[in-house]
C-alpha cells in the first residue's frame, strides 16, 4: 500500500513540474523580480475585505501594517509599542498603561488615552464576537486617566491578557475619526490606523495599496509602497512570479503558500528569488467534530483510527519535502506549558483496523466500506480551495482510509466557508492550525470553549465539563507550578480523545527578490515587519 501512495505522490509532484515548468516560457528563466527599488508586489489568494480592525473578514497581514497594539509579542517577551512602559497592581488585577507621546492616526487625529479607551469600549460593547479571546470576558472597566495614562481593570486576575493585547485584531487602534455613531461593530467609515502603512486604495478582488507613512512614529519605512494583487494560488501565481508582475510572496492568513515547494524551488534556482523559512511557529492538524452526534467521528475510535491511518512521514517529505516536520501531538515541545508526556499515535493501520473492529464497524467484503447499525462510516473532510498542499494531503488520506474500509468524501471551500462551518458546527472534519507560537498554548486552549472556534470540536467528548472548568482555572492561576499541572490535564485530555488530529509542524515561507534585505518574521504567524524591509542596492 505504501508503494501505492508513493506513486500517486510522484505522479501529483511530476504534473505540478510540468506546469511550473510550461509557465515560465523564456527557458524557464525569471524575469528580473527587483522591479522598482521602493516597492513590493505581494501575492495573495485573499481579498484584504474589511479592514475594520475590531471584526474578523480583514486580512490579518494587511491590517498588521495598518494598526497598531499597545504592547508587542517579541521572543523576548512583551515588549512596549503604543505604550512606553506599564504597571501591574499587586492582585494581578489592574494595568496602567503609559502611552507614548507624540502619535497620531493616518488622518491626523492624536493619539491619546481617550483614543485608546474608544477603540477597547467598542470592542467590549460587541462581545459576543471576542468570545474567543478570555481577555474580552474579563475586563471589568476602562480610564482615561490623564491624556497619556490609560488604566484597565480586570474582573479576576488573567496572566494571558499583555499577550491578547498584543495580538493582530481586535484590541487594535483606529481613529476615532472613523467609528460610527461611537461604534464599530456596524462598520467603520475608514481605516485610519496608527501603523507604518496606510491603506490609499482598494479595488476589490483585485488589488489593494499600501503607501508608506511618511510621519510614523517609529520612523518612515524605507519600502514606499506595497500592494496586495489577488491571484488564484498555484500556476498562475508562479507565472506571475516569473513574469515580474509580482514580486513576493508568503504564507498568509490562512497558513497556506501561494505556490508549493517544488516551484519555490525553482524561482529560487533561476538566481532571482530568495526563500526564507520562520522556525516552526504552529501545528496543521485535522479538527473533528465531536459534538457531530450524526456523525461516526462523534465516536473516539474512530477520531482514533484516523489519527493511525495518517502517514505523516510521507507528507512531511513527500509534499512538504521535509519543510514541515512531523506532528505527533497539538503542540510541538518548544510551546511553553507543551512538554507533556502523551500517548504515541504512530501511523499503524493494523491498529486502525483492530479499533474500528471493535467498536462495531463491520466490513463485509474486502474493499467495502465498514457499516455499523445499518450506517455506513462515510464521512467529509473540509480543506481550502486555496490552501496549495490540502488537497494533496486530504487524497492520501482518503487512499488509505478508503483500505481499511473508511469512506472520506474531501469538499474545497473558501476559507470564510470553511470559518463558518468550524463556528457553527457544520463538519464532520476539516483542515485547521493552531494559534502560533506566541499565542499558544493560551489561545488555542481558550478556543476549545468558544462557539466562533472549537467548542463543537469539543464539546461531545466524556471529560467537557472537566477540560472545561480546567481551563477556567489555568487562565486565572497567579501560580506557575499550578499552571503547569493544569496544561497537562488539558493537553492530556484533548489528545487522549483525539479531537485535534496533528500533521505537521509549520513554518512562514517567504520568497522575495534576492535583492531584498531586513526579511524577517514576527512572533504571530500572521504578520511580517514589512517597515523592516529594503532593497539592497549595488
Amino acid at each position: 500500500m505504501k508503494r501505492r501512495i508513493a506513486v500517486l505522490l510522484a505522479g501529483l509532484l511530476v504534473s505540478v513540474t510540468l506546469l511550473a515548468g510550461c509557465a515560465g516560457g523564456n527557458g524557464g528563466k525569471a524575469k528580473s523580480a527587483a522591479g522598482p527599488q521602493n516597492e513590493l508586489i505581494y501575492a495573495t489568494a485573499k481579498d484584504i475585505n474589511d479592514m475594520n480592525p475590531h471584526l474578523y473578514p480583514g486580512s490579518m497581514p494587511a491590517q498588521g501594517m495598518v494598526y497598531e497594539s499597545l504592547v508587542e509579542n517579541t521572543k523576548e517577551g512583551i515588549k512596549p509599542l503604543l505604550a512606553e512602559s506599564w504597571d501591574i497592581s499587586p492582585d494581578g488585577k489592574v494595568y496602567t498603561f503609559h502611552l507614548r507621546k507624540g502619535v497620531t492616526f493616518h488622518d491626523g487625529e492624536p493619539f491619546n488615552a481617550e483614543a485608546v479607551k474608544m477603540n477597547i469600549d467598542a470592542v467590549q460593547r460587541n462581545s459576543s464576537k471576542h468570545s474567543w479571546i478570555k481577555l474580552s470576558t474579563q475586563i471589568a472597566s476602562t480610564k482615561a486617566i490623564d491624556e497619556h495614562t490609560f488604566e484597565l481593570v480586570l474582573s479576576e486576575p488573567y496572566y494571558p491578557a499583555l499577550v491578547e493585547l498584543s495580538m493582530t485584531r481586535p484590541y487594535v487602534f483606529i481613529s476615532p475619526k472613523n467609528f460610527i455613531n461611537g461604534e464599530t461593530k456596524d462598520g467603520v467609515t475608514g481605516y485610519s490606523g496608527t501603523g507604518p502603512y496606510k491603506l490609499t486604495e482598494h479595488k476589490t478582488e483585485q488589488y489593494a495599496v499600501f503607501e508608506a507613512n511618511e510621519n510614523y512614529w517609529g520612523g518612515a519605512p524605507k519600502l514606499q509602497k506595497i500592494i496586495s494583487k489577488v491571484l488564484p494560488a498555484g500556476e498562475t501565481t508562479l507565472l506571475a512570479l516569473r513574469k515580474g508582475e509580482v514580486n513576493f510572496t508568503f504564507t498568509d492568513d490562512r497558513g497556506a503558500d501561494s505556490i508549493d515547494v517544488e516551484a519555490m524551488n525553482q524561482l529560487q534556482a533561476s538566481g532571482e528569488y530568495q526563500v526564507i523559512r520562520s522556525e516552526p511557529m504552529n501545528t496543521k492538524m485535522i479538527v473533528a467534530n465531536s459534538g457531530n452526534t450524526d456523525s461516526p467521528v462523534h465516536e473516539l475510535a474512530v477520531r482514533e483510527a484516523i489519527w493511525y491511518s495518517i502517514d505523516r512521514e510521507t507528507i512531511s517529505q513527500q509534499i512538504f519535502s521535509g519543510t514541515e516536520s512531523v506532528a505527533d501531538t497539538l503542540f510541538s515541545k518548544n510551546v511553553n506549558y507543551a512538554d507533556v508526556e502523551l500517548k504515541q499515535r504512530g501511523y499503524d493501520l493494523e491498529k486502525a483496523e483492530r479499533l474500528l473492529d471493535e467498536a462495531g464497524w463491520i466490513r463485509e467484503s474486502e474493499g467495502g466500506i465498514r457499516t455499523k447499525n445499518g450506517s455506513a462510516l462515510a464521512m467529509k473532510l473540509y480543506y481550502d480551495v486555496n490552501a496549495s498542499t490540502q488537497k494533496s494531503q486530504g487524497e492520501l488520506i482518503q487512499n488509505t482510509l478508503k483500505n481499511i474500509g473508511v469512506q472520506l468524501d474531501l469538499v474545497g471551500e473558501e476559507s470564510s466557508s470553511i470559518a463558518n462551518r468550524r463556528s457553527t458546527g457544520d463538519y464532520d472534519l476539516l483542515f485547521n492550525q493552531t494559534w502560533g507560537l506566541a499565542y499558544d498554548p493560551q489561545s488555542t486552549v481558550s478556543a476549545f470553549t468558544s462557539e466562533a472556534s472549537y467548542y463543537h470540536t469539543t464539546s461531545g467528548i466524556a471529560q467537557k465539563d472537566e477540560l472545561y472548568q480546567k481551563i477556567d482555572q489555568v487562565m486565572v492561576s497567579t501560580d506557575e507550578e499550578t499552571r503547569k499541572s493544569l496544561y497537562a490535564d488539558i493537553l492530556t485530555i484533548v489528545h487522549d480523545e483525539a479531537v485535534f488530529i496533528p500533521i505537521t509542524n509549520g513554518s512562514i515561507t517567504v520568497v522575495g527578490p534576492v535583492n531584498l534585505q531586513g526579511v524577517s518574521f514576527k512572533q504571530t504567524q500572521f504578520e511580517l515587519p514589512f517597515e523592516q524591509m529594503y532593497f539592497e542596492t549595488k
